[in-house]
């Protein structure tokens, strides 16, 4: 029988010899826009399927990872629902087509599986008589087991318009124990768990017009996808894919980790199956980059890992544990993707850093949910209102999806459209209370302006002087004026770097630029007025302050040298998440989960330093999106770009699409120093640097703290560190012995409290207040007396500003007076409240003018109580 991993390997060997170029896994993050995850083993290849690109192979197989979440509540709950699995693909790109094709699968099917033929079933298209001929001519496939669907089940198509064609599955028959009867047949309903669809055979052969009708494409494509998952099952004759060697293994760990065995209860075995799954798509989705967060993909990966640790602590399990999974998921999947081992401490620390966070608040929620519950269920009700589950969400941090899947569990219903509306809601209140930046009717005369004359000519990147005609002239805020030219050498505001600045002159007018923004293409510069009015249709020169220029642009490039840095420091999860750049300085936010350590911080800044003295060259190219992917560059995910994008190349280290200014070899940024790393969002890090001179200041400022702090200790500055690691030592020792004495002081005090005890129905009592003793003082004066005096009640007090209560009774009095009793009595008389053992008790209370009033109140309380 073969295994899971054997399975894998005997696909791709099968269609190698069959002329098939192997394509190693693409990444669950896809080369697609318009999807969040890799969905299906075609999706690498989606542009070869509608024409966009020329395929590099005629012919290709794979395995491919691939994570779906549009069913999550049924992961678990089902023998074959999964978040994470992998698909088996052979596809051709206008090479062989249906015959080819079915012949192939069925020889892989019975020959190399070793699947019993008299158990397999196959649909085909209403209307494709071509594929059941193939079936049953070229496979001596039996009619009576070949089905016609349509097109809910065997017709696939790009969408409404596009390239399209039917499908051909093959099924495996479980029989009647899972459905139906001896004389039941693939389609008949109540089957579904009978008949498992194990291959899916996609004919591309028609384009759908405008009009509905279908055209033949000029080439005909092959798109061939097996679910291992339900391959394995199938061969290895089990009903359920979590049974075989793929995944069982993991069922066991989680039962271990959890002090669970499988196969005795069914809502255990459920919670079983959701920590398995979800484990391997949270271990693959960190491997691939994605981190935590509230959007996109770092939300499906959070929905995820946090479904998994709630259903950890269903199984009663209170400790962190979800991480501890990684390595089982790793040891089980490294033969297949072997980067896997590479990025295993990342992935762990990554798991066990959202682990600790979602469990401080898990417990709390859970406790919530279950109160709104029961509170609904005693009232008649049966549904959980929109309020109650966004406030959950607002002030709990509690997933609305766990909320949902815990109403299910309990029989409640609860609404997404009500949970949603409440979002929608806060977002406007959070729209309407933003100030608003730009006037009203700003957009229109923009719109109107671009009518009439087009984009701005933007000739920044080659001149930083040029002479241009002015076509609008407007008043703006605060006295300042806003003029747009038909060309201009001024970098308008964006992708993070701050607009250039500048001075406008001609015709006796004169102007400082202190802003430019872009929009639609059209450059408006904000202007301060200095002499002289300006008028439209009139020429000026438009001249921009070259210093600051440079001292931008090498704050620009300095961010794309830290970004490649800190992804060969912190790994390649690191992304860029927002930047600001300027002449003085530059702020750089990525994608990282936890505060960087002293050694990170100096490493990064070592490595652009190292890259910074090696004098490497920037270059700027113009290319296609395709030309710039071929050659690595890297884009940001959300940002749109056109179809000629701008790629700025470090050397052969960092390579980015960027539409900023840069310099043309890095030795001109001359120094790089991080001032400082912070977070700033949940897995968003910032870090705040400088470059050439604005690096020398800061070294110089550091420089001249250094001096006064050995002018202080009275040292040179080579030895002031261990000039001050000398004096720390004292202090340290100096400390220990001033509370020797405070020790000794109090103990001294305390017996001189003897003499003080009075007695109380034959009970020695001792009641004192200070103004300056602490509380750990006045604990030990307690213990001294309760020593010294036998048997006895000590209650001492102190405070200028703030009340202290302490309260000691030796074990034999215990049984009349209870120290947390009267401690308690005495701080609410000061404002506070308290309690502790019998035996002994601390409080404190806001007013210290109520001190004498509280303790002769536990006075009068001791004599009533011995």
């Amino acid at each position: 029988m073969l295994t899971g991993n054997q399975i894998r390997k005997e696909f791709i060997e099968f269609f190698k010899k069959k002329n098939h170029k192997h394509f190693e896994s693409a990444s669950l993050i896809p080369d697609d826009p318009t999807l969040l995850l890799t969905v299906a083993g075609m999706v690498p290849f989606k542009p070869y399927f509608l024409g966009q690109k020329e395929a590099p192979y005629p012919r290709v197989t794979t395995y491919q990872k691939s994570i779906r979440t549009n069913d999550l509540e049924n992961v678990g709950r089902t023998a074959r629902h999964h978040t994470f699995f992998e698909m088996l693909g052979n596809f051709s790109f206008g090479d062989y087509f249906k015959e080819e094709a079915i012949v192939w699968s069925w020889e892989f099917v019975t020959e190399v599986l070793g699947l019993d033929k008299d158990k397999l079933w196959v649909s085909v298209f209403t209307t494709d008589d071509e594929a059941e001929k193939i079936w049953i001519e070229k496979c001596n496939f039996p009619k009576e087991r070949i089905v016609r669907l349509g097109e809910d089940e065997n017709w696939w198509a790009a969408g409404p318009t596009g390239s399209c064609g039917p499908c051909s599955e093959i099924h495996v028959d479980l029989g009647p124990a899972y459905g139906g009867d001896e004389n039941s047949k693939l389609g008949d309903e109540g089957t579904d768990n009978r008949f498992i669809e194990i291959w899916n055979l996609v004919f591309t052969e028609w384009n759908r017009m405008e009009d509905g009708s279908l055209e033949p494409l000029p080439k005909k494509n092959i798109d061939t996808g097996a679910g291992l998952e339900r391959v394995t099952a199938m061969v290895q004759g089990k009903s359920n894919n979590f049974e075989t060697d793929l995944l069982f293994p993991l069922v066991e760990e989680a039962g271990r980790l959890t002090d669970t065995k499988y196969g005795e209860d069914k809502e255990k075995d459920f919670s079983l199956k959701v920590i398995t799954d979800h484990s391997r798509a949270v271990t693959f989705l960190i491997n691939d980059g994605v981190i935590p967060s509230n959007e996109g993909r770092g939300y499906v990966l959070r929905r995820i890992l946090r479904r998994a640790v709630r259903h950890g602590r269903l199984l009663g399990e209170s400790e962190l544990f979800l991480y501890k999974m990684v390595d089982k998921v790793v040891e089980m999947m490294n033969e297949a993707y072997p980067d896997l081992n590479d990025n295993l401490e990342h992935i762990k620390k990554v798991v066990k850093i959202e682990e600790e966070k979602f469990s401080r608040t898990l417990d709390q929620g859970i406790q919530l949910v279950n109160q709104e519950i029961e509170k609904v269920k005693s009232e008649g009700g049966k549904k959980l209102s929109g309020d109650i589950t966004f406030r959950l969400y607002d002030t709990y941090g509690f997933p609305y999806e766990l909320t949902e899947e815990i109403c299910e569990e309990k029989g409640v219903e609860v609404s997404r459209e009500e949970f949603e509306a409440k979002m929608e809601e806060q977002k406007e209140k959070a729209r309407a209370s933003r100030e608003v930046v730009m006037e009203k009717g700003q957009d229109s005369f923009i719109e109107e302006f671009y009518d009439k004359y087009g984009a701005t000519n933007f000739v920044g990147y080659e001149t930083l002087k040029e002479t241009a005609k002015l076509l609008s002239i407007r008043e703006g805020k605060d006295g300042k004026t806003l003029m747009i030219f038909d060309t201009t050498p001024f970098y308008g505001e964006s992708g993070g770097q701050i607009a250039d600045t500048g001075v406008i002159s001609g015709n006796g007018f004169e102007g400082k630029v202190v802003d430019v923004q872009k929009q639609k293409g059209i450059f408006t510069h904000t202007v301060e007025v200095i002499k002289g009015e300006a008028k439209e249709g009139e020429e000026y020169l438009l001249e921009v302050d070259e210093m600051n220029r440079l001292a931008t642009a090498k704050n620009h490039t300095a961010t794309h040298l830290l970004h490649k840095a800190l992804r060969e420091v912190l790994g390649t999860h690191v992304q860029q998440a927002g930047s600001l750049v300027n002449g003085q300085r530059l702020r750089f936010d990525f994608n990282h989960y936890e505060a960087m350590t002293s050694e990170e911080i100096e490493k990064v800044e070592n490595l652009v330093n190292e890259k910074i003295a090696e004098s490497l060259c920037v270059t700027v190219r113009n290319m296609s999106m395709d030309e710039a992917k071929k050659e690595g560059a890297m884009a940001l995910f959300g940002d749109k770009y056109g179809d000629i994008v701008r790629v700025v190349k470090v050397d052969d280290f960092s390579i980015e699409l960027c539409g900023g200014t840069h310099i043309d070899n890095i030795a001109k940024i001359g120094l790089f120093k991080i001032e400082s790393e912070s977070g700033i969002a949940a897995g968003v890090r910032r870090i705040e640097a400088v470059t050439g001179l604005g690096a020398y200041e800061l070294v110089k400022k550091m420089e001249r703290t250094l001096k006064e702090i050995a002018k202080t200790v009275k040292s040179d500055e080579a030895n002031v560190v261990e000039r001050v690691e000398k004096m720390t030592e004292t202090l340290r020792e100096n400390s220990k012995e001033i509370e020797t004495l405070k020790a000794k002081i109090t103990n001294y005090e305390a017996g001189s409290l003897n003499d003080a005890a009075e007695e109380i129905n034959g009970v020695k009592v001792v009641i004192k207040t200070f103004k300056d003793k602490t509380a750990e003082e006045l604990r030990q004066m307690v213990d001294s007396l309760k020593d010294k005096l036998g048997s006895c009640v000590v209650v001492l007090a102190s405070g200028e500003d703030k009340a202290v209560f302490a309260v000691g009774v030796t074990k034999d009095l215990i049984g009349k007076v209870k120290a947390g009793n009267l401690v308690k009595e005495a701080a609410q008389i000061a404002g506070g409240n308290g309690g502790g053992r019998p035996d002994f008790a601390q409080a404190g209370g806001k007013d210290a003018s109520k001190i004498e009033e509280a303790v002769a109140k536990v006075k009068e309380t001791l004599k009533t109580l011995l």
